[in-house]
């Protein structure tokens, strides 16, 4: 690790082909979902790359610390999944393959329907899976605005698909 903080990025494939089965593991494990434990997987190495210079070896593992950045990845994934499935349940990822290719495209529909700037912090949030800090500074907005453009979309959006619920007597 000292070498990949020094700039030896050949350090971080290393690192990466050393841990990268067990971290899998212990997120695959821990999830079963093979899509989500590779993505976290993934994104511990990223975040790993932007805060190289955080890790102290004096104050642990370095595995120790990527188990520590994946687990907080993971439960973060999780919860913005649980608050997604409880605010629209049908629209997890995990769930849409139990519909029908029709209430997936309504989904798609309602909210490529939603105002730009709804639709880019839904986006990005859910889809993208971006913490609301993230998400202001890539829109160059306040996290506040970010708050309320998701609240606002996530109004608009169960009104949209309530309807159409009613409508067409599925979902």
């Amino acid at each position: 690790m000292i070498a990949y903080q020094n700039g030896e990025d050949e350090a971080l494939e290393g690192i990466y082909n050393l841990l990268k089965q067990s971290l899998y593991s212990f997120i695959f494990r821990y999830t079963r979902d093979e899509q989500l434990s590779i993505d976290i997987v993934q994104d511990t190495f990223v975040k790993l790359q932007s805060y190289k210079h955080d890790f102290n070896p004096r104050k642990g593992k370095l595995k120790s610390y990527l188990f520590q950045i994946a687990y907080r990845l993971m439960i973060t994934k999780l919860n913005r999944r649980k608050r997604w499935r409880n605010l629209l349940p049908f629209l997890t990822p995990i769930q849409t393959e139990e519909f029908h290719h029709s209430d997936r495209m309504t989904i798609r529909e309602a909210v490529a329907n939603l105002p730009e700037i709804q639709r880019a912090v839904v986006l990005l949030f859910y889809y993208h899976d971006m913490p609301q800090e993230e998400i202001a500074k890539i829109l160059g907005i306040p996290k506040g605005t970010v708050k309320s453009r998701l609240h606002m979309a996530m109004k608009r959006l169960k009104e949209e698909l309530e309807g159409n619920e009613y409508e067409s007597g599925s979902l």
